[in-house]
């Protein structure tokens, strides 16, 4: 197999589908309609190149390093169960693209819902392709973040809003409760890859953190599949549209906890709690679901109820747990996956034809949709488990494991409830028939009075799949025996399991008078009730009261808000001294409480005299600190008193051999202090007065024991011996990086992640000051009463001089970034340079000037520099993986040339231009946005504080 297929079966349809959807919207909604399916089945084309050595037992495995000493790499594992989920996700995820062209109007935005599904496949794929347990749960968390976008697609209908908010709270939930489990399976095991972990089944149980690890990976698959008590979202995300509900429902997202648990199952078969509570909580969930689905109005919410319901079947089987039973469950998965997509598809005809979907209108239509009303018999038999279908076959392997693997009087129990479930199945099947197509007369309250069969596009999907359930009940073993023995094989990581055998005649038996006994009551039950329309009378949910899932949910949601809102009305004061009260009296308990057994005295290693510049640096430092807090009302002041500060530490940085460090705190001094300067030029020149005594008593208090304490633990820590691992980073420098420059090697180098995040978190942020600014306009104070805040031109002197600088800075720019690898420079230091030189334009030109000559209107190119850097600066990262080493990882070579001799070339410097270009974008675009007219009216009343 070629390794880079599976990475390109997950990200083919974000990358190219997405983007192909994108770029044929343009000509016509068929032509894009082509595009999507093309690319779903260009998927599902290339599984099934690997189903013979797959389905024949192999294995394969493909990696690549990413954070590798976190334990977490690009790690991938194609194995029969994982093949075939992956099959019914692009299978299905086709015939719903198809679907999806005939069911939406051209008043909606197909390429909408294409681009959102196609991002949900690709969470699906990866989650069934991931074998590294971080890797599937960045999966996990997109198909809860993909559904909710799903599933409030039409963001008018509050129904949806809240749907889909209700679906990524409780999904969100679970995936957070899930990541500790994994977290403590990964420090159990020592590893995060799944393939390792499977084999460490009996040291997992034996760990004393099995139990908290099991009880959380279920919290993540229960939430996610709807499991009794979470399954309450599950049909208030019916707002969605019928293809989306169709492609949930049947084999993708409400699949994936129980992927989860088959995948897992290795690690917890043999643990008594893991089948006490799967096993219970999927035959209550079985039972509770089919029976309130029989009485849903909605023709989604019945299916919404049996999905439940069959999900329940599932996990149950998980929960039992021996091979046959999995067997059955794999079966079932499959077996589940093309009735309940048929009829989610047929109920999507239904309304798309009727325009209703409403049980209480919809009566006696077959004559007006004959051929659907068939689709609709065959696939709502296979739902019930009629014989010959495929729902029989599966069904009956789950009465007889109920049978074989229980015992006592939990095993009576439990035949009891199956049966009953099974019963109630039969009757929510019977009236999905009756009760669209027969009960009443032809389309008596039905809107659409001239309903008529669909386009035989939108039907094709939906009969494949009818077709499929009726071939695979009578011919199983033929059709699908050997995939679900591989699948079984794979999931329980039994090589010697013998495989299940498939077949319409067992003889007679107790799981067959079982399911008699479900066929011939559920249709007496249902027409019982149906009898004077009955069945339309009763109301579960209203006998559940205050006790529904739903209300609990939204109760508990408001209750959190009034509390927030109770916390905040007390501690948002709008005083920053309270702010700040807070803030350091929670820090002060946060470090005392640790420290407080561990004998706070000084340590014993022998001290230095302090030299006299240290002495003359502590007074200026000090001295700055007293006059910043005597005159930190004056805003002014205060702003140039911390820059003073800034220099002194600058100073510092000198004094300790340290030029980067002091180049850097320079370079951010200067920018920081112009954009306090321009933000305090539209304030009151004083700040008021908030403080009484007892407040000045309070806060001296609080500062003082804040400072001493830093500086006692400061000192106990210099006063001790340590072990340093800056020897580690002076030996490797050179070597490892290739510069000289150890600090910049740490940068663009050891700690290049560090440093991509945190240039993300200045573009992020610049970003995000253009976007509240935007429209703001705020007003000039008595100091800036008549002076334009958009920089007025300066005297020609200035002009001329500022003209000279530029030059000369973008010289000292390159200069200190070219040798930042081996010399004191680098990109961030450079770019605060130019920042600094294209200020004091702004300043001598005016903004306006200096922007058009910069061709920045308004701020608008250092958007594109901050994307621009960025993007340099991933790339160069992701380049590593073409030689097969781990993000950002640096390659250096030295070249001679005839003229200038020996070349030192690092690709660290791809990296640092986009740290340079980053950083002289983010400065920029703040100064921009603070100096724009639009956010400047000189004007108007004076601001109150």
């Amino acid at each position: 197999m070629d390794t880079s297929v599976l990475p390109i079966i997950i990200l083919l349809p974000l990358i190219l589908g997405t983007t192909l959807v994108s770029w044929l919207k343009q000509f016509s909604r068929g032509v894009m309609a082509l595009g999507a399916i093309g690319v779903s089945l260009t998927s599902f084309i290339l599984l099934l190149t690997q189903t013979k050595q797959v389905f024949q037992g192999a294995t394969i495995i493909e990696s690549w390093p990413w954070l590798s000493t976190l334990g977490v790499d690009l790690s991938f594992r194609l194995d029969a169960l994982g093949l075939i989920f992956a099959l019914l996700i692009s299978g299905i995820g086709t015939l719903i693209y198809i679907y999806a062209y005939y069911y939406l109007s051209p008043q909606n935005s197909l390429s909408k819902l294409y681009s959102l599904l196609m991002l949900f496949m690709t969470a699906m794929l990866g989650i069934s392709l991931s074998n590294n347990l971080m890797i599937l749960l960045v999966f996990w968390e997109l198909t809860s973040i993909s559904s909710f976008l799903l599933v409030g697609y039409w963001s008018n209908y509050d129904a949806a809003q809240r749907g889909s908010r209700m679906a990524l709270t409780i999904t969100g939930m679970g995936g957070l409760a899930m990541l500790g489990g994994f977290i403590l399976l990964g420090k159990v095991t020592g590893t995060y890859e799944i393939d390792q972990i499977l084999a460490m089944g009996q040291q997992i149980q034996q760990d004393p953190l099995f139990v908290p690890i099991l009880l959380l990976i279920l919290l993540g698959a229960f939430t996610k599949s709807a499991q009794f008590p979470f399954h309450f979202w599950l049909p208030n995300a019916m707002a969605a549209p019928t293809p989306v509900s169709a492609y949930l429902h049947s084999a993708t997202m409400v699949k994936a906890g129980i992927f989860l648990l088959a995948r897992l199952l290795p690690i917890f078969v043999g643990a008594s709690l893991y089948h006490n509570i799967v096993t219970s909580v999927g035959l209550f969930t079985l039972c509770m679901a089919a029976l309130f689905a029989i009485f849903k109005e909605d023709l989604k919410g019945l299916l919404a109820y049996s999905t439940i319901s069959h999900l329940g079947l599932i996990v149950c089987l998980l929960g039992i747990g021996s091979p046959l039973a999995v067997a059955a469950a794999i079966f079932h998965i499959i077996n589940h996956a093309t009735f309940k997509a048929a009829l989610f598809m047929i109920a999507g005809i239904i309304d798309h034809e009727t325009q209703t979907r409403d049980l209480r209108k919809l009566s006696g239509i077959w004559q007006l949709l004959p051929f659907t009303a068939t689709l609709t018999m065959i696939t709502a038999a296979a739902m019930a488990g009629v014989p010959l279908t495929n729902g029989f076959i599966s069904k009956e392997m789950f009465f007889t494991e109920l049978l074989a693997n229980l015992t006592g009087p939990f095993m009576i129990v439990a035949a009891v409830i199956a049966t009953c479930a099974g019963l109630f199945a039969v009757a929510y099947s019977t009236r999905l028939v009756h009760g669209v197509f027969f009960d009443g007369p032809v389309g008596k309250d039905v809107p659409n009075k001239h309903a008529h069969e669909p386009p035989i596009g939108m039907r094709a999907p939906a009969v494949l799949l009818a077709t499929i359930c009726i071939l695979v009940g009578i011919l199983p073993a033929l059709l699908i025996q050997s995939i679900i023995n591989a699948g079984t094989r794979a999931s329980t990581q039994l090589a010697d399991f013998k495989g299940a055998e498939l077949a319409i005649w067992h003889g007679f038996n107790l799981p067959l008078l079982m399911s008699a006994i479900a066929l011939v009551g559920g249709v007496l039950f249902y027409f019982a009730l149906a009898r004077n329309g009955r069945i339309r009378k009763i109301d579960l949910d209203l006998y559940l009261g205050k006790f529904q899932g739903k209300l609990i949910f939204e109760n508990g949601l408001k209750q959190l808000l009034r509390g927030s809102r109770f916390i905040k009305k007390k501690t948002e004061t709008g005083s920053l001294q309270t702010y700040l009260a807070w803030i350091l009296l929670f820090t002060i308990a946060i470090v005392a409480v640790p420290l407080f057994n561990q004998g706070l005295t000084a340590g014993s290693r022998e001290l230095t005299a302090a030299p006299l510049v240290a002495i003359v640096l502590w007074l200026l430092l000090f001295s700055a600190c007293w006059m910043l807090l005597w005159f930190h009302h004056e805003r002014i002041k205060a702003v140039l008193i911390t820059g003073a500060i800034g220099l002194v530490v600058t100073m510092v940085f000198v004094t300790f051999s340290a030029p980067d460090l002091a180049l850097t705190q320079i370079s951010v001094d200067v920018v920081t202090t112009v954009l306090l300067l321009m933000s305090l030029s539209l304030l009151p020149q004083l700040t008021p007065y908030e403080s009484n005594r007892g407040r000045r008593w309070r806060d001296a208090v609080i500062a003082i024991v804040a400072g001493l304490g830093i500086g006692w633990i400061t000192w106990m820590l210099l006063t001790r011996d340590h072990h340093s691992i800056s020897w580690f980073f002076v030996q490797q420098s050179l070597p490892l990086g290739g510069g000289s420059n150890i600090v910049n090697v740490i940068l663009v180098d050891f700690r290049g992640f560090d440093t991509f995040g945190e240039i993300t978190v200045l573009g992020i942020a610049a970003i995000g000051a253009l976007c509240l600014m935007d429209g703001m306009r705020t007003h000039g104070t008595t100091i800036t009463q008549g002076l334009s805040y958009r920089f007025n031109p300066s005297p020609l002197m200035f002009r001329m001089t500022a003209s000279w600088i530029l030059p000369l800075a973008l010289v000292v720019s390159l200069y200190i970034f070219i040798r930042g690898h081996n010399y004191p420079g680098g990109g961030f230091i450079a770019g605060l340079i130019t920042s600094m030189a294209l200020i004091i334009q702004y300043i001598a030109l005016g903004q306006d000037h200096a922007e058009k000559l910069l061709r920045a209107n308004s701020g608008r190119r250092y958007e594109t520099w901050i994307g621009l850097g960025l993007s340099i600066a991933g790339v160069s990262g992701v380049a590593a993986w073409l030689w097969g080493r781990p993000f950002l990882t640096s390659a250096h070579i030295y070249v001679d040339t005839p003229l200038f001799g020996t070349f030192h070339l690092a690709s660290a410097a791809a990296f640092d231009l986009g740290v340079y270009i980053t950083v002289v974008g983010a400065t920029m675009l703040l100064i921009s946005v603070l100096g724009d007219s639009r956010h400047s009216s000189m004007s108007g009343p004076l601001p109150k504080e």
